[in-house]
This record gives structure tokens, C-alpha cells and sequence, in this order.
């Protein structure tokens, strides 16, 4: 796609709207895949990711050219909490998250960006984003065998489910790999859409929901519940997308030229990020992140003017009162998505290790080899840890011990 001489300032309207539907698209897949994942509605998603879009473009003053949408870090969060407080407590705890970012705001802009290095450094996140991977990886693998998330009832038949979910998985793969361009970005979307092909054509979709639902339709929102056992249980959730968020906002400078950290600050960028998860969270829609692969597009297309995202939120405000269209997403079968699971929890835990080498961790250090050791059984072993009615597990729990025993153990010494 062409584009005018000055990419951070195209002129017309029109092309402004169409590269930002572009950018939708990018982002479709992966905005729909988390609420499909956890039990949330699918047009309350479209809406909180336009809305908080919109939010950060006001917070940041439109000069970061990305957009908000739901973050894959709190997929696992998201479905431990909802099984164990329910729905409503469960986005009172996310909301607090958001909490936590306007708070790391103001210490980025009282300290500096330094802070967050010293407090959370590679050894700490690296191992936390592993666990948030891996830690549902067999609910991925019994919803690609076409059985419940948790394993108890046969769903579809296996030959049938592994057929379709490892269909899904392997376009997943191969658009992500071989494919160019555009289409490059849009693994996720493709798999679902070959995934969908095929339970079309064994007979396993039902489309009563679709025909029920009406065009127009206001979102099915959930009002949050505050309660301190689910704010505790998921505030320590917030610091590996937090971490990824400064990634981000990195990556996205890079890509255009100008230092976001500076200008407009990254205070500002954080504080965006997070007053649009507590947005997202009083409506009842998932946490909010800056999308790599709408920064893919933007690589792509070298379209770098802010406003380009204002229309792609305007659409997905737009698409939230489509009742058809968040019913015909619910008809998706969960095999379908178990095939997309296998890589994306997969993918999860790569950029976990990734983080430990780039960063060059070193393992042969104990200090360091007992942080990543105590992170990773406590998290995938499941480790519970009660504190009288209080109990600590999961992500929550491996994040409060990365950063105690961070703080706690004692650094090598090096010989000057």
C-alpha cells in the first residue's frame, strides 16, 4: 500500500479510515481469541478495545501510533480466577491491575525508567512469562483432543477433533512462517478460519445462537465486584505485561524513529495502558495491551500517523453492537481453539525464555538458578500457599517470590 511522503500525517480522511480498518483486521484474530478463551463476551472485547484505544490516544496525546486490545498474558489469570471468585471479583482484581500500572506510572516519572530494571529484572519476569505459558497448557491440549478444559467429558469425537484442531494449528504455523505481507500478520484469524472450514463440513457447529441473536444489540457488560482476596490473588498478574508494555512502547519507537519514552513519556504510555485495563475492567472486557502485530502492520505499511488507530477503535466500537457478529464467534467450536492454544501457550513461554537470553542471564550463578527454579515448579507444579481464608497460587504467587527472592538473595560479587 502506498502512502503519502510524510508518514506520520496522511491527509485524507478516507485513506486514514481504510488503513485503520486494515489494522482492525490485524488485530482481529487475536482480540477475539482471549475472550473465546476465558468465557467473555466477544462484543464487550470489540467495545473496551476501542474504547481503551481511545483512552490512551487522550492519556498520551495521540502520538503513539498503536492499539489497545486484549492481553494474552492474563488468559491463564483470567480462567483460575473466574473458577475460583467468579466473573465479577475476578474483573475487580483486573481492574486493580490497572491500579498497579497508574501506580508503576508515577514511579517511572518520579524515579525514572531505571526503576523497573532494578526492581524487575530479566530473572524475575523471564521465568514469570514461562509460567503464564505453560501453566494452562493442558487445557490447550484437552480442547485440541476435543474434550473439556479440564479433561472430564468427551466433547467432539477425538479423530474428528484432532483432525480440525490440528488443522487449525498447522495453517497457524505455516501463514506465520511462509506466508508474506499482510497475510503474515494474520496467523491466528487463518487458523481459525480453516479450523472453522472443517467443523463446518463435519457437522459440528450450530448456528441457533446466530439466528436468535439480533443485529443490533448492546453488549452483554459485567459490573465488577472489589473484593481483597481476588485483588490480592491477581495484582502480582500485572507485572509481566507491564514489563512487556515498556517492550513495546521500545519496539514501536524503533520502528518509527521517535523515542515514545521521552516524548510523550513513558509515564504517560503506562498510565494509558493502564487506565484503559480498569476501563476495560468495568465493562467486562479483558485487561488491554499494545498489539505487536498491529506494530507488524505499521512496519508494513509505514503508516505512523496516531490517527489511523482512532479509526480502528471507532470500528471496533462499531462492531461491539453487532449482535450477529459476537454470536457467530461464540458458534466456534472449542476444538478449534484448542488447536490455536498449542501454539499460543507455547509462544508465551518462548518469549520467557527469550527474555532470559537476550539479557544473558546467567544460570550457572545460584542466585539466579534459584529464582528461575522456585518460579517454575511453584507455578507449573501448581504450588498453594494459605494464609488462614488467604491463599496465594499461580502466577500471583511465582510473581510475589520472583521479586522477594529478587530483592532478598544476595548479588554475586565480581572481582574489580
Amino acid at each position: 500500500m502506498s502512502v503519502t511522503a510524510d508518514p506520520f500525517h496522511i491527509d485524507n480522511p478516507f485513506k486514514r479510515a481504510l488503513i485503520g480498518g486494515q489494522m482492525l483486521f490485524v488485530a482481529f484474530g487475536a482480540l477475539v481469541l482471549m475472550p473465546l478463551l476465558t468465557g467473555l463476551d466477544p462484543n464487550v472485547a470489540f467495545f473496551t478495545a476501542g474504547a481503551g484505544t481511545l483512552l490512551f490516544q487522550l492519556v498520551t496525546k495521540r502520538q503513539v501510533p498503536v492499539f489497545l486490545a486484549s492481553s494474552f498474558a492474563f488468559i491463564s489469570p483470567v480462567v483460575m480466577g473466574t473458577q475460583q471468585f467468579g466473573l465479577p471479583a475476578t474483573l475487580g482484581g483486573l481492574a486493580a491491575c490497572g491500579g498497579v500500572y497508574m501506580l508503576l506510572s508515577l514511579v517511572i516519572k518520579i524515579r525514572g525508567v531505571g526503576i523497573i530494571e532494578r526492581v524487575l529484572p530479566p530473572v524475575v519476569v523471564g521465568p514469570i512469562i514461562i509460567v503464564i505459558g505453560l501453566s494452562l497448557a493442558h487445557l490447550g491440549v484437552n480442547m485440541a483432543m476435543g474434550k473439556t478444559g479440564n479433561g472430564a467429558e468427551q466433547l467432539v469425537e477425538p479423530a474428528k477433533a484432532l483432525a480440525i484442531s490440528m488443522a487449525a494449528l498447522a495453517t497457524t504455523l505455516a501463514v506465520a512462517i511462509f506466508a508474506r505481507g499482510i497475510f503474515k500478520l494474520i496467523p491466528i484469524i487463518s487458523g481459525i478460519i480453516v479450523g472453522y472450514l472443517l467443523s463446518l463440513a463435519m457437522g459440528i457447529v450450530s448456528f441457533d445462537k446466530v439466528a436468535a441473536a439480533a443485529w443490533f444489540a448492546i453488549p452483554h457488560f459485567t459490573t465488577p465486584e472489589f473484593r481483597w482476596d481476588a485483588i490480592l490473588w491477581m495484582l502480582p498478574v500485572a507485572i509481566a505485561p507491564a514489563i512487556e508494555h515498556v517492550g513495546d512502547v521500545l519496539t514501536i519507537g524503533t520502528v518509527t524513529g521517535k523515542d515514545y519514552v521521552k516524548k510523550p513519556g513513558l509515564h504517560r504510555t503506562m498510565l494509558g495502558d493502564g487506565l484503559a485495563t480498569t476501563l476495560a475492567a468495568c465493562f467486562g472486557g479483558p485487561p488491554n495491551t499494545t498489539y505487536s502485530e498491529v506494530t507488524g502492520a505499521v512496519t508494513l505499511t509505514k503508516s505512523f500517523d496516531p490517527r489511523i488507530m482512532t479509526w480502528a477503535a471507532g470500528f471496533a466500537v462499531v462492531l461491539a453492537f453487532v449482535g450477529k457478529l459476537g454470536a457467530a464467534l461464540q458458534s466456534i467450536p472449542s476444538v478449534v481453539m484448542g488447536g490455536i492454544m498449542v501454539l499460543l501457550f507455547g509462544s508465551i513461554a518462548a518469549v520467557g525464555i527469550n527474555t532470559l537470553v537476550r539479557a544473558q542471564v546467567d544460570l550457572a550463578q545460584p542466585r539466579n538458578l534459584v529464582i528461575c527454579s522456585v518460579v517454575l515448579v511453584f507455578g507449573i507444579g501448581g504450588m498453594v500457599i494459605g494464609l488462614g481464608s488467604f491463599t496465594l497460587q499461580g502466577i500471583s504467587l511465582c510473581a510475589l517470590v520472583a521479586v522477594l527472592l529478587n530483592l532478598v538473595l544476595p548479588r554475586e560479587q565480581h572481582p574489580s
